[in-house]
């Protein structure tokens, strides 16, 4: 912790029963792996989680995948039904004798070790570096729009923060037909990035109050209980985790109207940094839902072929989304840059 990163060379086992060796194409640069860089720990780590990548030798129980095979490497697993096993630790051994481990995955190396269940089938006719997000920042933004909040055709929805986590929590609710799609983000760079995947509106929230604002944004007929006049998004995302945006997407949420059966949702996307504050009451008086997403409660043996249909029709622009290409040997400017607020939407190391 406190150092740069370094870059060794080692041996990988052979696979085991249900391991499978994968020769990588591209691995995303996610944020989260900031929060593994400044967290102590007891050993050395490989980081990285989300890749794309051929198959070079499988374990002697795996069935899903052969060798030759192009595929995505991800976090969760990939069946939809839930897994009757906990695979170990991924780890290598290095030079001096002692070992990297990592808790479920790693990609930012050429080569990878993981278990079956952490290996999806990749259609061929994508392009193998652009897609390497889809294992982390798409499933996260677009399954939290998808799978954990259920938005609908004629939703109004309400993105905070337009990373790459954030564009694809936008293109989901373009995919899906919400409208409105407000983009909420500190400058106007981002926010015309924003209408690129999907946003029709923008909030620069470093020049308003992004709460009134939405609200303005949304006027909706009737009053709620206590005879103000409703407003709000039927949905709003946190993607960044800061205390700020946790404090806000519950209040931009739409009030419930008087009489009425309604809901609205706000989910928490970005892994948090500090303990906010929330207003229960406001949660309390208008019925609002506030939940968690992990992973955007993704089955990636379900959803990446929706979200490979997304990206063929133009609704998930991956070319554009991915902003900032490295190469391994520049993995600490890469992660100098995401620290710094370079990156724009997703940066993506390219292998060999």
């Amino acid at each position: 912790m406190g150092q740069p990163l370094r870059i060794e060379s080692v041996d990988l086992p052979d696979p085991g029963p249900t391991d499978v060796v994968v020769r990588q194409f591209a691995s995303g640069v996610c944020h989260s792996q900031l929060h593994e860089i400044h967290t102590p720990r007891a050993s050395d780590v490989v980081l990285g989680h989300e890749a794309t990548g051929e198959v070079v030798a499988v374990g002697s129980e795996v069935n899903h995948v052969n060798p030759g095979d192009r595929v995505f490497v991800t976090w969760l697993p990939r069946s939809t039904q839930p897994p009757d096993r906990r695979p170990a630790p991924a780890q290598v051994v290095q030079g001096d004798g002692s070992s990297a481990v990592s808790l479920g995955v790693f990609t930012w190396a050429d080569h990878t070790i993981a278990d079956e269940m952490y290996i999806v089938p990749m259609p061929d006719d994508v392009p193998v570096d652009v897609t390497s997000i889809v294992g982390c920042a798409v499933m996260t933004g677009a399954g939290a729009v998808m799978n954990t909040a259920g938005v609908t055709a004629g939703s109004s929805v309400a993105v905070f923060g337009v990373g790459g986590v954030g564009c694809s929590a936008l293109s989901a609710a373009k995919a899906l037909g919400a409208d409105p799609i407000i983009a909420v983000d500190l400058t106007e760079e981002k926010l015309e990035f924003a209408r690129s995947h999907g946003a029709t509106l923008g909030v620069n929230a470093s020049e308003c109050d992004p709460v009134a604002r939405i609200r303005e944004l949304t006027p909706r007929d009737g009053l709620d209980l206590m005879g103000a006049p409703c407003a709000g998004v039927d949905f709003a995302f946190d993607c960044i985790g800061a205390e700020a945006t946790i404090g806000q997407v519950a209040p931009s949420l739409r009030s419930k109207r008087w009489g009425s059966d309604e809901r609205a949702v706000a989910v928490l996307v970005g892994i948090p940094i500090s303990v906010p504050a929330i207003d229960v009451g406001d949660l309390l008086m208008h019925e609002k839902h506030l939940t968690g997403s992990i992973g955007g409660t993704s089955h990636p043996e379900r959803d990446f072929p929706i979200f490979m249909d997304w990206y063929r029709r133009g609704d998930l622009d991956l070319d554009s989304m991915v902003t900032q290409r490295f190469a391994l040997d520049e993995i600490n400017e890469a992660v100098d840059a995401l620290q710094s607020g370079q990156i724009s939407g997703r940066a993506i190391l390219v292998f060999d």
